[in-house]
């Protein structure tokens, strides 16, 4: 790691060690700026190394095309003291993109089959008003069945992969016992470790599974939201 560099952290999540990513910048003087969670209010703000890596490994994001090291560190310190942390359009990876790449973009939402966009504009109800009031309703009723779409795909997805992985653990926890009544120690020992990194994996897909399900709800909210606000620039009121 280096000055400039866009760096990360696996971070636990529900007791679950290695859930998620947490990104931040390195200033290259022992000190990274990224959204830190240590106050009531996420707030972007420089900290120590050792506070931002909690003591784990720390992993480097490679980019084929991207700022020069001093224009990242400007970018990131040009930030500080920002208080507008949202999970689905403004985290901890989207800032350490913007400052990286100028793409306000996250790869995790993105593996959870989401468009960032979409859902974005599916979570803030500023927008949401702002669209009614254009005269474009409509358009924004479909973007919220666009962002809902794919919250869908991508949670049927986890829950193939979940059910899946619960499989394997099952599979894996018999081969183990086999093994131990034929006195093959070494061969169950590798049995139960395959065991247990599909349960980590079944658990990881369940959390993944839940929080889609919460993002489903706020978008499914938000949706009811526009819906009252179009009745009423249209003088119905249901």
């Amino acid at each position: 790691m280096s000055r400039g560099d866009q760096i990360y952290v696996m971070r636990p999540l529900l007791n679950m060690e290695g859930v998620y990513e947490h990104h931040g910048i390195d200033c290259g003087d022992d000190t990274v700026i990224h959204y830190s969670k240590s106050t009531v209010t996420p707030t972007v703000s420089r900290t120590s190394y050792t506070t931002f890596s909690w003591g784990n490994p720390v992993y480097t994001k490679r980019y084929s095309i991207s700022f020069i090291p001093d224009v990242v560190v400007e970018r990131a310190e040009s930030r500080l003291g920002e208080q507008q942390y949202n999970l689905l359009s403004n985290n901890c990876e989207h800032f350490a993109m913007w400052c990286k790449t100028g793409k306000n973009e996250s790869g995790q939402l993105a593996s959870y089959g989401l468009d960032v966009e979409l859902t974005e504009l599916g979570g803030s109800r500023r927008l949401m008003q702002e669209a009614a009031q254009a005269g474009n309703p409509i358009e924004a009723m479909h973007l919220f069945d666009q962002a809902l779409t794919n919250v869908a795909i991508a949670k049927a997805q986890l829950q193939t992969q979940y059910t899946q992985a619960q499989k394997d653990t099952h599979t894996w926890h018999q081969v183990a016992q086999l093994a131990l009544k034929q006195g093959k120690e070494v061969v169950a020992r590798a049995a139960l470790e395959r065991k247990v990194g599909y349960k980590r994996q079944a658990e990881d897909y369940a959390t993944k599974v839940q929080q889609l399900a919460e993002t489903a709800e706020s978008l499914e909210r938000n949706a009811a939201g526009l819906h009252r606000t179009i009745a009423r620039s249209s003088g119905f009121n249901p």
